[in-house]
């Protein structure tokens, strides 16, 4: 019931963003959403992109890859279609309203998951980086870009409570048993943000 309380909130909160989230965030989160995308197209294939918002990340992906989005809110997920649609995007298959921690696709069903600004937003993070795994296929790998702390440095102590997220990731990982992080970054604006990504080793 508290997941749900959760969710109903996040999903109202998203929807007064949505007329002007483009506005207010396009250029602050430019450079991790480009990021994040330069990443999945490392393996490239079919993407999953969970919290894809508006669809501002879908235009920077190469048409040869097959794109997914999924989302809490339904008025994002409205003006996303008028992107898809404008931009005249072939290559995005379907966008759908769907709870990040319970994915309707099927086990090892996409390439690459990428989640931006959407890992410290959800009720439950490691039931969700659970999902995120399932739908993944062995070798394939989950991006995601987030605001996770700082790990050395002035920042790090001003940042102690986001510590324990970045803690209980990879302590997922190695409970999880099937992923392994390949590598963390700071992101801009300022470092504030980490780029994060996992593989799914291949003997899962």
């Amino acid at each position: 019931m508290a997941d749900q309380l959760d969710k109903a909130v996040i999903a109202r909160a998203y929807a007064r963003w949505a007329p002007v989230y483009d506005l207010v965030f396009g250029a602050v989160f430019e450079r991790g959403r480009k990021a994040a995308v330069a990443a999945a197209e490392r393996i490239g294939g079919r993407i999953l992109e969970v919290g894809v918002g508006t669809g501002l990340s879908l235009p920077d992906y190469s048409s040869s890859n097959r794109l997914v989005g999924i989302d809490l809110s339904a008025p994002m997920l409205r003006k996303a279609k008028a992107r898809v649609a404008d931009r005249r995007l072939g290559n995005v298959n379907g966008l759908a309203v769907m709870d990040a921690q319970h994915l309707g696709f099927a086990e090892a069903a996409f390439d690459v998951v990428v989640a931006q600004y959407v890992i410290t937003a959800v009720p439950d993070p490691e039931a969700t980086l659970d999902e995120f795994a399932r739908v993944t296929r062995p070798g394939g790998e989950i991006v995601l870009v987030n605001h996770l702390g700082a790990e050395t440095g002035l920042r790090a102590i001003g940042e102690k409570c986001f510590a324990p997220l970045a803690q209980r990731l990879g302590q997922w990982a190695a409970r999880h048993g099937g992923v392994e992080v390949l590598e963390r970054r700071a992101m801009p604006p300022l470092g504030h943000f980490s780029l994060i990504r996992f593989s799914r080793k291949a003997s899962a």
